[in-house]
């Protein structure tokens, strides 16, 4: 890894290594750092939400995506916080905490679902899906954060690996990755 580089916010990968993109990640961090600068969010600012779902390109000698993930995740605590004020100072408090609340049931009520069943299964017999295992362990520790506020960092999420399985022996992946998501809008909120 060549972290030699003056000037460079992040460490780059060797130059026939793949890492993201670094224009496209430099452009990015310059408007989320202008819109975090404003006073309050505005129409097309960005959100703790387009922070979680920005996806850079891959290029030879780029930065190191993992260093850029962690940035990503402090930029995106960063956000959520100030959504969390900004509908607080706009709403009050009580909006924020029936938004949390409404939030958390709809996650409740499928994390209450038995296990082995929280989750379709791929469509496909070949299709890649989540090891159903996996996915319902961290389900239960969920549940533990959720309903009887037993400590869990949102990196704990962020960073979930399931060991991959086919057709209907697994989760569809896209499925479990949608609600992992609205897990960590809340969790981020909350925090």
């Amino acid at each position: 890894m060549d972290s030699a580089r003056q000037g460079a916010p992040f460490a780059r990968v060797a130059r026939h290594a793949y890492g993201y993109n670094i224009r496209q990640v430099d452009r990015f961090l310059a408007r989320a750092g202008q819109n975090h600068q404003l006073e309050r969010s505005e129409g097309d600012s960005v959100t703790s939400t387009a922070v979680r779902s920005t996806i850079f390109a891959p290029a030879r000698g780029g930065y190191e995506p993992r260093a850029v993930d962690a940035a990503l995740d402090r930029l995106e605590d960063a956000f959520a916080v100030r959504e969390r004020d900004d509908l607080i100072e706009s709403k009050g408090q009580d909006a924020w905490l029936r938004q949390i609340g409404r939030r958390a049931a709809v996650l409740k009520g499928r994390l209450n679902r038995a296990p082995g069943e929280r989750f379709r299964r791929p469509a496909g017999r070949k299709t890649p899906g989540y090891n159903v295992e996996d996915v319902d362990a961290l389900c239960g520790t969920l549940l533990g954060y959720l309903e009887n506020s037993l400590p869990l960092s949102v990196d704990v999420v962020r960073r979930a690996v399931f060991r991959e399985t086919v057709g209907a022996e697994g989760y569809e992946e896209a499925q479990v990755d949608a609600f992992l998501d609205r897990v960590i809008e809340l969790m981020a909120a909350i925090d």
